[in-house]
């Protein structure tokens, strides 16, 4: 499966098992100084009924090398221009994605980490029709971006947040504000925490594969 033209760059895997002619996919956002193959390595532990797209970050990042979404001028607070250009950027691909891509529209998963997360929260508060779910790993809402977030419309909307106690980028306090934003919405939401820094251990990836399993069953997406 080639990728297609889109506004972000991006690989494609197709999944390793299919029931259909459309797919549930998984859009994977990597997180600052990254690129599209830092979270492919998830891809074997993740369930092989998913259709996966790792997307690229549209800003180089200057020291480290790899790609960013935004520059922030404090934790959670985004530069506004940066945000929102990388922000209509993924939306676009998603658009596209919608349409080149054999996806089943029903169930399109976004899992996030750091800077992905963010991003992730963005487009699932402000478009919840188009996603079935969030893994958010080590992130936060972007609450002090001009975007509009629909709380009140967030039914449909699964969500898995996952944060590491001993966070020394995104301190853990901002995991906790998320989790209680989502619980005083209509969304389905998971929230772990772990004793864990900035990062994904094989706890919380064992939890979050073991969720998006459950959400394809409860949905009923058939194995091959």
């Amino acid at each position: 499966m080639n990728p297609i033209q889109a506004p972000l760059l991006h690989k494609v895997l197709p999944p390793r098992v299919s029931g259909g002619e459309v797919h549930p996919t998984l859009v994977l956002l990597h997180g600052r100084g990254a690129d599209e193959e830092d979270l492919l390595g998830l891809s074997e532990y993740l369930d092989d009924r998913f259709l996966i797209l790792s997307v690229r970050a549209p800003y180089p990042f200057s020291y480290g090398g790899g790609y960013m979404w935004y520059e922030f001028d404090a934790v959670g607070s985004p530069v506004t221009d940066m945000f929102m250009s990388s922000y209509e950027k993924l939306s676009g691909f998603l658009d596209a994605a919608l349409t080149g891509y054999p996806i089943n529209k029903e169930h399109l998963f976004l899992l996030g980490f750091s800077m992905g997360t963010v991003m992730s929260h963005a487009m699932a508060l402000t478009k919840p029709e188009m996603l079935n779910g969030v893994v958010a790993n080590s992130g936060y809402v972007p609450e002090g971006t001009p975007t509009s977030f629909r709380w009140n419309d967030l039914s449909t909307l699964n969500v898995f947040i996952a944060h590491g106690t001993h966070d020394p980028v995104i301190p853990i306090q901002f995991g906790r504000r998320s989790s209680e934003l989502y619980a005083s919405s209509n969304a389905l939401l998971t929230y772990k925490e772990y004793p864990m820094g900035h990062q994904i251990t094989q706890e919380s990836l064992n939890d979050m594969a073991l969720w998006l399993t459950q959400c394809l069953d409860k949905q009923g997406i058939e194995h091959a």
